[in-house]
């Protein structure tokens, strides 16, 4: 094991409950847990609340995030669902008829059904990358780049089994063959290293309910300053010069924030939300992504081969994910085995022929050897 500490005593887990499913959703610190309670109690009183808190809060954590990632603060805006980000991406890059829009099979629908739109608007190609038998998606993908490819949509950890994509070796490839680059990171970041310097994707969307130990409903885009002037899905009020001046509100301005901002969702001042990502943020950024990367892979190697004990199928080390494991059955997962561990207060989930293992900081070796002690039961 790393030298990294479990973190179980940060979160109210109970004794007996082993939870192997942040891919799903994490449970929240309970300091988090204790910010949205003083949060909420705040609205009681809204007197409390002045014109600043619309701002500071949410700033900041626009900020927090784009210290995550490598950017500038102004170029992260904060968004309510991977789907509304997908959909500036795809109001925003053009796509001409007959190009390529490619895809992964079984990939996570919010960052599929915006691009099928696309492509019938404009006639262009869906290209669906199979899944490759050798696990190897980055090889797969950047072979399917051509002259012809409008942008590559993915994510860097499959959200099914945990299959890695090198977004580094990817970025370098789209920039060579003129390709946007719009990525769905909620099922890698904060628990793997990623920065926008070394991979230069054109959007990034993340929600924080999963790796990012945040709320749901709360999420951020990365949006690179090429595509700063573009068009957001919705005109708010918050969004536009000079908004911090509430008694000047009915002076319209047809000018936006700088940088990303225009592109926030209205409403972005959620004083429920804002503080439990901000609790989470800093946790995660005190811990950082590559020790909480590095303890996760040392679990789920341990699980990895245990899981080949059993003559389950796993990828190759260097084609899987760190933090999310998928455990692949050939004749296909047994009927009715996720609700059998769950009787037992074990907690997978199983995504088409694999049970998925997503431990995270709260789960130990002890985790894994309850898991599979448990599923040798039903096997």
């Amino acid at each position: 094991m790393s030298h990294f500490d479990c973190k179980k005593d940060l979160f109210d887990i109970p004794e007996g409950v082993t939870y192997l499913n942040a891919a799903t959703m994490s449970p929240l610190l309970k300091t988090s847990a204790a910010a949205a309670e003083k949060a909420i109690a705040r609205k009681v009183h809204p007197w409390s609340i002045g014109v600043e808190d619309f701002f500071t809060d949410a700033n900041r954590s626009c900020a927090m995030m784009a210290d995550m990632i490598g950017a500038g603060a102004k170029d992260v805006c904060i968004i309510p669902s991977v789907s509304y980000g997908i959909a500036i991406a795809a109001r925003n890059i053009p796509v001409k008829k007959g190009q390529k829009i490619i895809l992964l099979a079984d990939q996570f629908p919010s960052n599929v059904y915006a691009w099928q739109e696309k492509a019938k608007k404009v006639k262009a190609q869906i290209i669906t990358i199979e899944r490759p038998e050798d696990d190897d998606w980055t090889r797969a993908i950047i072979a399917a780049i051509d002259q012809d490819t409008a942008m590559v949509c993915c994510a860097q950890s499959h959200w099914t089994d945990g299959g890695f994509v090198d977004l580094i070796r990817l970025g370098q490839k789209c920039r060579a063959a003129g390709a946007a680059l719009v990525l769905d990171l909620t099922q890698s970041l904060g628990v793997f290293p990623f920065c926008v310097k070394e991979v230069d994707p054109d959007f990034m969307i993340c929600g924080t309910y999963k790796w990012m130990l945040g709320p749901y409903s709360y999420g951020f885009a990365y949006i690179a300053p090429r595509w700063q002037d573009g068009s957001p899905l919705e005109e708010n009020w918050i969004a536009r010069k000079g908004s911090e001046d509430f008694s000047r509100l009915a002076d319209y301005q047809d000018d936006y924030q700088p940088g990303a901002r225009r592109f926030d969702m209205g409403e972005r001042s959620n004083f429920f939300l804002t503080p439990v990502i901000l609790d989470a943020m800093e946790n995660m950024k005190e811990w950082g992504a590559a020790a909480i990367s590095q303890y996760l892979g040392s679990l789920t190697d341990f699980a990895a081969a245990e899981a080949q004990k059993l003559g389950i199928g796993v990828a190759e080390k260097q084609f899987r994910s760190p933090h999310l494991l998928g455990l692949i059955f050939d004749n296909g997962v047994p009927e009715g085995l996720a609700q059998k561990l769950a009787s037992e207060q074990v907690y997978v989930s199983i995504r088409g022929n694999a049970i998925r293992v997503s431990p995270h900081v709260y789960n130990d070796e002890k985790d894994i050897e309850r898991f599979f002690t448990i599923l040798k039961k039903y096997l």
